[in-house]
Protein backbone atom coordinates (compact mmCIF):
# COMPACT_ATOMS: atom_id res chain seq x y z
CA UNK A 1 0.00 0.00 0.00
CA UNK A 2 1.29 3.61 -0.79
CA UNK A 3 3.27 4.82 2.24
CA UNK A 4 1.87 8.11 1.45
CA UNK A 5 -1.94 7.52 1.81
CA UNK A 6 -2.26 9.25 5.53
CA UNK A 7 -5.94 7.58 5.48
CA UNK A 8 -8.07 5.37 4.09
CA UNK A 9 -10.99 7.86 2.73
CA UNK A 10 -13.73 5.61 4.99
CA UNK A 11 -14.80 8.04 2.05
CA UNK A 12 -17.61 5.67 2.60
CA UNK A 13 -19.21 7.08 -0.39
CA UNK A 14 -22.67 7.63 0.32
CA UNK A 15 -24.72 8.38 2.90
CA UNK A 16 -22.16 11.20 3.96
CA UNK A 17 -22.99 13.15 1.93
CA UNK A 18 -24.88 15.47 2.80
CA UNK A 19 -25.53 14.97 6.91
CA UNK A 20 -27.07 18.58 7.06
CA UNK A 21 -28.82 19.94 9.46
CA UNK A 22 -27.87 19.27 13.43
CA UNK A 23 -26.96 15.60 12.85
CA UNK A 24 -25.87 17.97 9.51
CA UNK A 25 -23.90 -17.78 -3.23
CA UNK A 26 -23.24 -20.51 -4.54
CA UNK A 27 -19.66 -20.64 -6.19
CA UNK A 28 -17.86 -23.91 -6.99
CA UNK A 29 -16.05 -24.16 -4.18
CA UNK A 30 -18.63 -24.58 -1.90
CA UNK A 31 -21.56 -27.11 -1.52
CA UNK A 32 -24.92 -25.19 -3.01
CA UNK A 33 -26.58 -23.98 0.20
CA UNK A 34 -30.23 -25.22 1.11
CA UNK A 35 -33.35 -22.63 1.40
CA UNK A 36 -35.46 -21.50 -1.22
CA UNK A 37 -34.97 -17.56 -2.71
CA UNK A 38 -38.31 -15.43 -2.58
CA UNK A 39 -37.65 -13.75 -5.83
CA UNK A 40 -36.08 -14.96 -9.28
CA UNK A 41 -32.94 -12.94 -9.96
CA UNK A 42 -31.21 -12.23 -13.02
CA UNK A 43 -29.50 -15.16 -14.09
CA UNK A 44 -26.03 -15.77 -13.21
CA UNK A 45 -23.82 -15.43 -16.47
CA UNK A 46 -20.53 -17.66 -16.69
CA UNK A 47 -17.49 -16.05 -18.18
CA UNK A 48 -15.02 -17.77 -20.15
CA UNK A 49 -11.40 -16.10 -20.43
CA UNK A 50 -9.80 -17.02 -23.62
CA UNK A 51 -6.93 -14.71 -23.43
CA UNK A 52 -8.21 -12.53 -26.14
CA UNK A 53 -8.43 -8.55 -24.82
CA UNK A 54 -12.10 -7.71 -24.67
CA UNK A 55 -12.95 -4.15 -26.92
CA UNK A 56 -13.03 -1.58 -24.94
CA UNK A 57 -16.17 -0.26 -26.70
CA UNK A 58 -18.17 0.90 -23.01
CA UNK A 59 -21.28 1.89 -24.61
CA UNK A 60 -23.38 -1.76 -24.60
CA UNK A 61 -21.71 -2.01 -21.01
CA UNK A 62 -23.29 1.50 -20.14
CA UNK A 63 -26.72 0.99 -21.64
CA UNK A 64 -27.00 -2.70 -20.02
CA UNK A 65 -26.31 -1.48 -16.52
CA UNK A 66 -27.78 2.21 -16.56
CA UNK A 67 -31.09 1.60 -15.79
CA UNK A 68 -30.66 -1.12 -13.22
CA UNK A 69 -28.67 1.90 -11.10
CA UNK A 70 -31.02 4.02 -8.23
CA UNK A 71 -30.19 6.94 -6.74
CA UNK A 72 -30.70 6.58 -2.94
CA UNK A 73 -31.76 9.59 -0.77
CA UNK A 74 -32.52 8.90 3.13
CA UNK A 75 -33.77 11.46 5.39
CA UNK A 76 -32.25 11.19 9.19
CA UNK A 77 -34.59 12.33 12.09
CA UNK A 78 -33.38 12.01 15.63
CA UNK A 79 -35.84 12.07 18.17
CA UNK A 80 -35.84 13.25 22.00
CA UNK A 81 -38.29 13.33 24.04
CA UNK A 82 -38.81 15.89 27.06
CA UNK A 83 -41.22 14.52 29.66
CA UNK A 84 -43.33 16.36 31.89
CA UNK A 85 -43.28 15.49 35.45
CA UNK A 86 -46.03 17.78 36.65
CA UNK A 87 -48.62 16.15 33.84
CA UNK A 88 -47.03 12.18 34.90
CA UNK A 89 -47.77 12.87 38.28
CA UNK A 90 -51.51 13.22 37.36
CA UNK A 91 -51.62 10.93 34.30
CA UNK A 92 -49.14 8.58 33.73
CA UNK A 93 -46.19 7.87 32.36
CA UNK A 94 -45.78 9.94 28.86
CA UNK A 95 -48.41 12.53 29.62
CA UNK A 96 -47.57 15.68 28.70
CA UNK A 97 -44.45 15.33 27.41
CA UNK A 98 -42.83 17.37 24.47
CA UNK A 99 -40.83 15.62 21.43
CA UNK A 100 -38.12 17.53 19.50
CA UNK A 101 -37.13 16.68 16.20
CA UNK A 102 -33.43 16.88 14.90
CA UNK A 103 -33.20 16.34 11.07
CA UNK A 104 -30.24 15.68 8.46
CA UNK A 105 -30.13 13.82 4.96
CA UNK A 106 -27.84 12.03 2.81
CA UNK A 107 -27.72 10.49 -0.65
CA UNK A 108 -25.92 7.34 -2.61
CA UNK A 109 -26.98 4.56 -4.93
CA UNK A 110 -28.32 1.15 -5.61
CA UNK A 111 -28.79 -1.70 -7.77
CA UNK A 112 -31.77 -3.15 -8.50
CA UNK A 113 -31.59 -7.23 -8.42
CA UNK A 114 -35.19 -8.27 -9.33
CA UNK A 115 -37.92 -7.03 -11.44
CA UNK A 116 -40.40 -6.50 -8.39
CA UNK A 117 -38.39 -4.36 -6.60
CA UNK A 118 -35.16 -5.65 -4.41
CA UNK A 119 -32.50 -3.14 -4.12
CA UNK A 120 -29.29 -4.40 -2.91
CA UNK A 121 -27.18 -1.40 -1.33
CA UNK A 122 -24.70 -0.17 1.48
CA UNK A 123 -25.56 -0.49 4.58
CA UNK A 124 -23.68 3.02 5.65
CA UNK A 125 -26.14 4.62 2.93
CA UNK A 126 -28.91 4.02 5.06
CA UNK A 127 -27.91 3.21 8.28
CA UNK A 128 -30.12 5.48 11.08
CA UNK A 129 -32.53 6.80 8.21
CA UNK A 130 -35.49 7.37 9.00
CA UNK A 131 -36.98 7.81 5.54
CA UNK A 132 -35.84 6.26 2.46
CA UNK A 133 -36.32 7.42 -1.13
CA UNK A 134 -35.29 5.43 -4.09
CA UNK A 135 -34.83 7.31 -7.96
CA UNK A 136 -35.07 5.79 -10.89
CA UNK A 137 -33.43 6.23 -14.12
CA UNK A 138 -36.15 7.51 -15.51
CA UNK A 139 -37.05 9.91 -12.55
CA UNK A 140 -39.87 8.12 -11.03
CA UNK A 141 -39.63 7.85 -7.23
CA UNK A 142 -40.50 5.27 -4.66
CA UNK A 143 -40.80 4.83 -0.64
CA UNK A 144 -38.38 1.98 0.07
CA UNK A 145 -38.54 -0.15 3.24
CA UNK A 146 -35.24 -1.92 4.91
CA UNK A 147 -35.39 -5.77 3.88
CA UNK A 148 -32.40 -6.65 6.09
CA UNK A 149 -28.32 -4.95 6.40
CA UNK A 150 -25.19 -6.58 7.46
CA UNK A 151 -22.58 -4.55 8.97
CA UNK A 152 -20.00 -7.42 8.06
CA UNK A 153 -19.85 -7.18 4.89
CA UNK A 154 -21.47 -3.16 4.72
CA UNK A 155 -24.32 -4.78 2.46
CA UNK A 156 -28.21 -3.79 3.01
CA UNK A 157 -31.35 -4.72 0.75
CA UNK A 158 -34.44 -2.44 0.38
CA UNK A 159 -37.50 -3.34 -1.05
CA UNK A 160 -39.70 -0.98 -3.62
CA UNK A 161 -43.33 -1.27 -4.67
CA UNK A 162 -42.78 -1.33 -8.47
CA UNK A 163 -42.65 -4.21 -10.88
CA UNK A 164 -41.41 -4.69 -14.38
CA UNK A 165 -38.40 -3.40 -13.27
CA UNK A 166 -34.76 -3.95 -15.20
CA UNK A 167 -32.93 -6.17 -12.67
CA UNK A 168 -29.11 -5.86 -13.53
CA UNK A 169 -27.43 -9.37 -14.60
CA UNK A 170 -25.30 -11.03 -11.75
CA UNK A 171 -21.93 -11.79 -12.85
CA UNK A 172 -19.16 -14.06 -11.40
CA UNK A 173 -16.48 -11.87 -9.35
CA UNK A 174 -14.44 -14.91 -9.02
CA UNK A 175 -13.76 -14.85 -12.70
CA UNK A 176 -12.65 -11.17 -12.96
CA UNK A 177 -8.70 -10.78 -13.42
CA UNK A 178 -6.54 -7.69 -12.42
CA UNK A 179 -6.27 -5.20 -15.18
CA UNK A 180 -9.92 -6.49 -16.82
CA UNK A 181 -11.86 -3.21 -18.06
CA UNK A 182 -14.50 -2.39 -15.82
CA UNK A 183 -17.23 0.32 -15.42
CA UNK A 184 -18.54 2.02 -12.05
CA UNK A 185 -22.54 3.15 -12.04
CA UNK A 186 -23.82 5.69 -9.64
CA UNK A 187 -24.87 8.80 -8.39
CA UNK A 188 -21.82 11.15 -7.21
CA UNK A 189 -22.63 14.40 -5.58
CA UNK A 190 -26.23 13.73 -6.92
CA UNK A 191 -25.18 13.60 -10.44
CA UNK A 192 -27.53 10.98 -11.63
CA UNK A 193 -26.41 7.52 -14.29
CA UNK A 194 -22.58 8.93 -14.16
CA UNK A 195 -20.78 6.19 -15.80
CA UNK A 196 -16.78 6.00 -15.30
CA UNK A 197 -14.14 3.51 -16.82
CA UNK A 198 -10.69 2.07 -15.11
CA UNK A 199 -9.84 -1.45 -14.35
CA UNK A 200 -9.48 -4.04 -11.86
CA UNK A 201 -6.22 -2.85 -9.82
CA UNK A 202 -6.48 -5.76 -7.50
CA UNK A 203 -8.57 -8.40 -5.58
CA UNK A 204 -9.18 -9.39 -1.78
CA UNK A 205 -8.11 -5.98 -0.53
CA UNK A 206 -8.66 -5.58 3.28
CA UNK A 207 -8.43 -1.83 4.52
CA UNK A 208 -9.82 -2.68 8.02
CA UNK A 209 -12.56 0.14 6.82
CA UNK A 210 -15.53 -2.07 8.19
CA UNK A 211 -13.46 -3.31 11.74
CA UNK A 212 -12.55 0.21 12.08
CA UNK A 213 -16.34 1.19 13.01
CA UNK A 214 -16.51 -1.27 16.00
CA UNK A 215 -20.13 -2.09 15.78
CA UNK A 216 -20.67 -4.55 18.43
CA UNK A 217 -20.08 -7.93 18.55
CA UNK A 218 -20.12 -7.47 13.99
CA UNK A 219 -17.22 -10.05 12.77
CA UNK A 220 -15.91 -8.25 9.37
CA UNK A 221 -15.84 -9.46 6.51
CA UNK A 222 -13.17 -7.64 4.02
CA UNK A 223 -12.00 -8.58 0.85
CA UNK A 224 -12.27 -6.05 -2.18
CA UNK A 225 -12.12 -5.93 -5.17
CA UNK A 226 -9.80 -2.64 -5.83
CA UNK A 227 -10.15 -0.26 -9.03
CA UNK A 228 -9.16 2.52 -10.48
CA UNK A 229 -12.37 3.69 -11.86
CA UNK A 230 -13.92 7.13 -10.71
CA UNK A 231 -15.31 6.45 -7.52
CA UNK A 232 -16.98 9.62 -5.10
CA UNK A 233 -18.70 10.34 -2.34
CA UNK A 234 -22.64 9.48 -3.64
CA UNK A 235 -21.49 6.36 -5.71
CA UNK A 236 -21.94 4.30 -3.12
CA UNK A 237 -24.18 1.16 -3.14
CA UNK A 238 -23.56 1.74 -6.81
CA UNK A 239 -22.46 -0.84 -9.56
CA UNK A 240 -19.12 -1.89 -10.64
CA UNK A 241 -20.05 -3.93 -13.81
CA UNK A 242 -17.67 -5.79 -16.36
CA UNK A 243 -17.77 -5.06 -20.36
CA UNK A 244 -20.90 -6.76 -20.40
CA UNK A 245 -23.03 -4.64 -18.20
CA UNK A 246 -23.01 -7.39 -15.23
CA UNK A 247 -22.74 -6.76 -11.63
CA UNK A 248 -19.46 -8.06 -10.12
CA UNK A 249 -19.40 -5.70 -6.92
CA UNK A 250 -21.07 -2.92 -5.01
CA UNK A 251 -19.15 0.31 -4.70
CA UNK A 252 -18.60 0.56 -1.10
CA UNK A 253 -15.39 2.57 -0.57
CA UNK A 254 -12.23 5.33 -2.00
CA UNK A 255 -9.04 5.72 -0.34
CA UNK A 256 -8.40 9.42 -0.28
CA UNK A 257 -7.17 11.96 1.79
CA UNK A 258 -9.67 14.16 1.32
CA UNK A 259 -12.90 12.54 0.96
CA UNK A 260 -13.20 12.82 -2.86
CA UNK A 261 -11.50 10.37 -5.41
CA UNK A 262 -7.34 10.47 -6.03
CA UNK A 263 -7.19 7.27 -7.70
CA UNK A 264 -8.35 3.80 -5.88
CA UNK A 265 -11.62 2.67 -5.04
CA UNK A 266 -13.02 -0.64 -3.44
CA UNK A 267 -15.95 -2.90 -4.57
CA UNK A 268 -17.91 -5.86 -2.08
CA UNK A 269 -17.59 -9.14 -4.89
CA UNK A 270 -20.56 -10.11 -6.18
CA UNK A 271 -20.41 -13.45 -5.24
CA UNK A 272 -20.41 -12.33 -1.36
CA UNK A 273 -23.36 -9.86 -2.31
CA UNK A 274 -25.76 -12.45 -3.59
CA UNK A 275 -24.93 -15.05 -0.84
CA UNK A 276 -25.59 -11.83 1.53
CA UNK A 277 -28.77 -10.31 0.02
CA UNK A 278 -29.84 -14.23 -0.42
CA UNK A 279 -30.02 -14.65 3.20
CA UNK A 280 -31.39 -10.86 4.08
CA UNK A 281 -34.41 -11.64 1.58
CA UNK A 282 -35.40 -14.99 2.83
CA UNK A 283 -34.57 -14.54 6.53
CA UNK A 284 -34.59 -10.62 7.13
CA UNK A 285 -30.57 -11.38 8.85
CA UNK A 286 -27.57 -13.53 7.42
CA UNK A 287 -27.12 -17.10 8.14
CA UNK A 288 -23.54 -16.67 8.24
CA UNK A 289 -21.23 -20.07 8.73
CA UNK A 290 -17.04 -20.14 10.36
CA UNK A 291 -14.74 -22.53 9.92
CA UNK A 292 -13.74 -21.70 13.69
CA UNK A 293 -10.14 -21.05 13.31
CA UNK A 294 -7.72 -17.85 13.99
CA UNK A 295 -6.26 -17.36 11.12
CA UNK A 296 -3.25 -15.12 10.19
CA UNK A 297 -1.18 -13.92 6.77
CA UNK A 298 1.87 -16.04 5.75
CA UNK A 299 4.79 -13.10 5.97
CA UNK A 300 8.17 -14.14 6.14
CA UNK A 301 8.56 -13.87 10.11
CA UNK A 302 5.57 -16.23 10.28
CA UNK A 303 7.18 -18.55 7.58
CA UNK A 304 10.36 -18.90 9.65
CA UNK A 305 8.53 -18.99 13.05
CA UNK A 306 6.86 -21.95 12.32
CA UNK A 307 8.77 -23.32 9.72
CA UNK A 308 6.95 -23.82 6.52
CA UNK A 309 8.18 -24.69 3.43
CA UNK A 310 6.76 -21.29 1.67
CA UNK A 311 4.64 -18.57 1.90
CA UNK A 312 1.55 -20.32 0.28
CA UNK A 313 -1.86 -20.17 2.30
CA UNK A 314 -3.59 -19.09 5.42
CA UNK A 315 -1.47 -19.97 8.99
CA UNK A 316 -3.79 -21.38 11.23
CA UNK A 317 -2.91 -20.12 14.62
CA UNK A 318 -5.66 -21.47 16.63
CA UNK A 319 -8.94 -23.65 16.47
CA UNK A 320 -11.86 -22.48 18.56
CA UNK A 321 -13.23 -25.39 21.05
CA UNK A 322 -16.03 -27.04 19.64
CA UNK A 323 -15.66 -25.54 15.96
CA UNK A 324 -15.80 -27.09 12.59
CA UNK A 325 -12.42 -27.42 12.40
CA UNK A 326 -11.32 -29.05 15.35
CA UNK A 327 -14.39 -31.58 14.92
CA UNK A 328 -12.53 -31.60 11.41
CA UNK A 329 -9.80 -32.57 12.97
CA UNK A 330 -7.54 -29.21 11.81
CA UNK A 331 -5.44 -28.08 14.21
CA UNK A 332 -3.10 -25.11 15.00
CA UNK A 333 0.06 -24.95 13.45
CA UNK A 334 -1.85 -26.40 9.80
CA UNK A 335 -2.00 -23.94 6.60
CA UNK A 336 -5.44 -23.85 4.74
CA UNK A 337 -3.89 -23.53 1.08
CA UNK A 338 -7.40 -24.07 -0.91
CA UNK A 339 -11.27 -23.67 -0.24
CA UNK A 340 -13.17 -26.23 -2.33
CA UNK A 341 -11.06 -25.37 -5.74
CA UNK A 342 -10.28 -22.23 -4.65
CA UNK A 343 -6.58 -20.85 -3.85
CA UNK A 344 -6.97 -18.87 -0.48
CA UNK A 345 -3.54 -16.65 -0.73
CA UNK A 346 -4.74 -14.07 1.93
CA UNK A 347 -7.06 -13.95 5.39
CA UNK A 348 -9.22 -11.58 3.43
CA UNK A 349 -9.22 -14.19 0.63
CA UNK A 350 -10.21 -17.65 2.57
CA UNK A 351 -13.04 -15.11 4.44
CA UNK A 352 -14.66 -14.12 1.74
CA UNK A 353 -14.86 -17.81 0.66
CA UNK A 354 -16.11 -19.34 3.46
CA UNK A 355 -18.57 -15.85 3.89
CA UNK A 356 -20.27 -17.39 0.85
CA UNK A 357 -21.18 -20.36 2.85
CA UNK A 358 -24.37 -21.27 5.38
CA UNK A 359 -24.19 -22.80 8.50
CA UNK A 360 -25.00 -26.52 7.94
CA UNK A 361 -23.01 -26.01 4.45
CA UNK A 362 -19.66 -28.88 4.17
CA UNK A 363 -17.18 -27.63 2.53
CA UNK A 364 -13.93 -28.87 1.06
CA UNK A 365 -10.41 -27.43 3.00
CA UNK A 366 -7.15 -28.39 1.35
CA UNK A 367 -4.61 -28.04 4.34
CA UNK A 368 -1.02 -28.56 5.07
CA UNK A 369 0.45 -30.56 8.18
CA UNK A 370 3.34 -29.33 9.78
CA UNK A 371 4.89 -32.35 8.46
CA UNK A 372 4.63 -31.25 4.66
CA UNK A 373 2.27 -33.77 4.23
CA UNK A 374 -1.39 -32.65 2.28
CA UNK A 375 -5.10 -33.74 2.64
CA UNK A 376 -8.15 -32.56 2.34
CA UNK A 377 -10.65 -32.54 4.64
CA UNK A 378 -14.78 -31.73 4.78
CA UNK A 379 -15.70 -29.60 7.39
CA UNK A 380 -19.05 -28.15 8.30
CA UNK A 381 -19.98 -24.81 8.97
CA UNK A 382 -21.33 -23.42 12.15
CA UNK A 383 -23.24 -20.23 13.15
CA UNK A 384 -21.44 -18.11 16.01
CA UNK A 385 -23.60 -20.23 18.74
CA UNK A 386 -21.96 -23.54 17.42
CA UNK A 387 -25.10 -24.53 15.48
CA UNK A 388 -24.39 -26.42 12.08
CA UNK A 389 -28.30 -25.54 11.08
CA UNK A 390 -29.91 -22.61 9.78
CA UNK A 391 -32.30 -20.31 11.93
CA UNK A 392 -35.99 -20.62 11.27
CA UNK A 393 -37.92 -18.05 9.65
CA UNK A 394 -40.11 -18.16 12.45
CA UNK A 395 -37.67 -17.89 15.20
CA UNK A 396 -36.08 -14.68 13.17
CA UNK A 397 -39.19 -13.05 13.72
CA UNK A 398 -40.03 -14.05 17.17
CA UNK A 399 -36.44 -12.23 18.18
CA UNK A 400 -35.65 -9.71 15.73
CA UNK A 401 -38.04 -6.70 15.05
CA UNK A 402 -37.23 -2.99 13.47
CA UNK A 403 -33.29 -4.04 12.97
CA UNK A 404 -33.10 -5.12 16.53
CA UNK A 405 -32.39 -8.00 17.94
CA UNK A 406 -33.67 -8.91 21.85
CA UNK A 407 -32.84 -11.10 25.22
CA UNK A 408 -34.04 -11.56 28.29
CA UNK A 409 -33.06 -9.91 31.19
CA UNK A 410 -30.57 -11.86 33.67
CA UNK A 411 -31.25 -11.63 37.48
CA UNK A 412 -28.03 -9.73 37.72
CA UNK A 413 -29.64 -6.96 35.28
CA UNK A 414 -32.58 -7.20 37.50
CA UNK A 415 -30.78 -6.20 40.60
CA UNK A 416 -28.42 -3.82 38.71
CA UNK A 417 -31.26 -1.65 36.91
CA UNK A 418 -33.78 -2.21 39.88
CA UNK A 419 -36.67 -3.72 37.54
CA UNK A 420 -38.50 -6.35 37.41
CA UNK A 421 -39.00 -6.57 33.84
CA UNK A 422 -38.05 -5.78 30.52
CA UNK A 423 -36.14 -6.67 27.35
CA UNK A 424 -32.39 -5.83 26.24
CA UNK A 425 -31.39 -4.87 23.55
CA UNK A 426 -28.65 -7.45 21.94
CA UNK A 427 -27.70 -6.14 18.73
CA UNK A 428 -29.44 -3.18 16.79
CA UNK A 429 -28.50 -2.48 12.90
CA UNK A 430 -29.73 -0.18 10.58
CA UNK A 431 -33.88 -0.05 10.83
CA UNK A 432 -36.26 2.03 12.97
CA UNK A 433 -35.16 1.75 16.35
CA UNK A 434 -31.40 2.39 15.58
CA UNK A 435 -32.71 6.05 13.55
CA UNK A 436 -34.62 6.81 16.96
CA UNK A 437 -31.79 6.61 18.96
CA UNK A 438 -31.36 3.28 20.90
CA UNK A 439 -28.61 1.30 21.34
CA UNK A 440 -26.85 -2.00 22.22
CA UNK A 441 -27.45 -2.56 26.07
CA UNK A 442 -30.94 -0.24 26.52
CA UNK A 443 -33.87 -1.99 27.88
CA UNK A 444 -37.26 -1.67 27.18
CA UNK A 445 -39.55 -1.84 29.94
CA UNK A 446 -42.41 -0.91 28.90
CA UNK A 447 -44.62 -0.75 25.44
CA UNK A 448 -47.42 1.72 25.32
CA UNK A 449 -47.71 1.54 29.19
CA UNK A 450 -47.62 -2.29 29.11
CA UNK A 451 -44.57 -3.87 31.24
CA UNK A 452 -42.70 -6.22 28.72
CA UNK A 453 -41.56 -9.45 30.34
CA UNK A 454 -40.24 -11.30 27.26
CA UNK A 455 -38.31 -11.05 24.06
CA UNK A 456 -41.96 -12.87 22.02
CA UNK A 457 -44.38 -10.36 23.57
CA UNK A 458 -42.19 -7.40 22.16
CA UNK A 459 -41.43 -8.28 19.15
CA UNK A 460 -44.93 -9.77 18.51
CA UNK A 461 -46.01 -5.70 19.58
CA UNK A 462 -43.72 -4.27 17.27
CA UNK A 463 -43.75 -6.22 13.91
CA UNK A 464 -47.45 -5.40 14.21
CA UNK A 465 -47.55 -1.87 12.55
CA UNK A 466 -49.78 0.09 11.38
CA UNK A 467 -49.85 2.16 15.30
CA UNK A 468 -48.41 4.23 16.95
CA UNK A 469 -45.84 3.33 19.67
CA UNK A 470 -44.46 4.57 23.17
CA UNK A 471 -41.57 3.09 24.52
CA UNK A 472 -40.59 3.27 28.25
CA UNK A 473 -36.74 2.40 28.38
CA UNK A 474 -34.00 2.52 30.46
CA UNK A 475 -30.31 3.61 29.23
CA UNK A 476 -27.33 1.57 30.55
CA UNK A 477 -26.72 3.93 33.68
CA UNK A 478 -30.44 3.36 34.76
CA UNK A 479 -32.11 6.41 33.58
CA UNK A 480 -35.52 6.24 32.25
CA UNK A 481 -36.40 7.61 29.25
CA UNK A 482 -39.73 7.79 26.56
CA UNK A 483 -39.76 7.45 22.81
CA UNK A 484 -42.33 7.94 20.86
CA UNK A 485 -43.08 7.08 17.08
CA UNK A 486 -45.48 5.23 14.53
CA UNK A 487 -44.63 2.16 12.84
Amino acid sequence: MNKNWKTIGLGVLGGLLPITALLLINTTSLKPSTGSTLFNEAPVRQVSYTGTATPTDFIQASENSINSVVHVTTKVVQTTFQRDLFQEFFYGPGAGGREFKQYGSGSGSGVIVSADGYIVTNNHVIDNASEIEVILNDNSKYSAKIVGTDPSTDIAVLKIEASNLSPIVLGNSDDVKVGEWVLAVGNPFNLTSTVTAGIISAKARNINLLSSRGQGDVVPIESFIQTDAAVNPGNSGGALVNTRGELVGINTAIASETGSYTGYSFAVPVNLVRKVMRDLIDYGIVQRGFLGVQIADITQEVKETNKLSDLKGVFVADVVDGGGAEKAGIKKGDVILKIGSVEVYSSAKLQEEVGKGRPGDKIPVTIRRKGGSEETIDVVLRNKEGEAKLVSKEEVKKNVSLGATFEELTAKDKKELKTEYGVKIKSITSGKLKSLGLTEGMVITKVNNEPIKSVEQLTEKLNKGNTGVLLEILTQSGRKEYIGFGI
